[in-house]
């Protein structure tokens, strides 16, 4: 395959949206499947799909790309995982991508928008996000402009998104939150239908790919801003019996 328009496969499962993507050959095809418990059930049979509509086989792609976060726990590893054990089976490489990238450039190429903000939801009472320009097209990904970070992935709960300027804002985080966003001037127009999709995974991906940021499958990890998301029956124990200390 030609290291200037790489033939990329791109998992992302960080949400409640699950979904694979196939950049070959400069088209791109996508399956995507909402509202399923198990993710990790659903993605293989989709990446079936799209590798023999192309008419190609897993170790014809030059790098897997995957959702690397933030998001869903689960979601996050899910993705990194599968990324993996098809990286390790067939030999290739793997990009991670920031799903907050994805995001923004997904409401980009919807809106057109120079400066984006993307709000997902981290459950909790809190948000992901990060706010955007985009700069100059990237090379391998077909005019794909690269979203370059004004304030990078941050976790917060809502009231601590502060965007600079006027960016246009997408994401779940408007809906699972409203009171909370009720009143700001940037949740006004936000498309709150724009979640982490692979389509943008393996575009940010190719691009990452064409400039050498592959890695082998064995050094994956998946992108956590959140340190801690659950505690053990003993770590809860010592927590409720410290004086002052917060009741789990």
């Amino acid at each position: 395959m030609s290291k200037s328009s790489p033939t990329i496969l791109a998992l992302e499962t960080s949400s409640e949206l699950a979904s694979c993507a196939l950049l070959h050959g400069g088209r791109l095809s996508s399956r995507s499947s909402d509202g399923v418990r198990t993710h990790s059930a659903s993605l293989l049979p989709m990446v079936q799909e799209l590798l023999a509509e192309a008419g190609i086989a897993l170790a014809d792609c030059d790098a897997i790309a995957y959702g690397a976060g933030p998001g869903s726990f689960t979601g996050v590893r899910t993705a990194c995982g599968i990324a993996q054990g098809l990286g390790f089976g067939a030999g290739l490489p793997v990009v991670p991508v920031v799903t907050l990238d994805a995001m923004a450039l997904a409401c980009h190429e919807r809106h057109g928008a120079a400066e984006v903000l993307a709000v997902l939801d981290a459950r909790m009472n809190e948000v992901y996000w990060a706010q955007y320009r985009f700069g100059d097209a990237l090379p391998g990904a077909a005019g794909t402009r690269l979203p370059v970070p004004v304030v990078p992935a941050t976790l917060s709960a809502p009231a601590g998104v502060a965007p600079h300027g006027a960016p246009l804002a997408c994401g779940n985080g408007f809906t699972a939150y409203p009171e909370a966003f009720a009143g700001r001037p940037f949740a006004a127009g936000a498309d709150t239908a724009v979640l982490p999709h692979a389509e943008q995974v393996a575009r940010l991906g190719a691009a990452a790919f064409v400039a050498g940021q592959g890695m082998p499958a064995a050094e994956a990890q998946p992108l956590y801003l959140r340190n801690k998301v659950a505690y053990t029956k003993a770590e809860r124990a010592v927590m409720n019996e410290a004086p002052g200390g917060v009741k789990a």
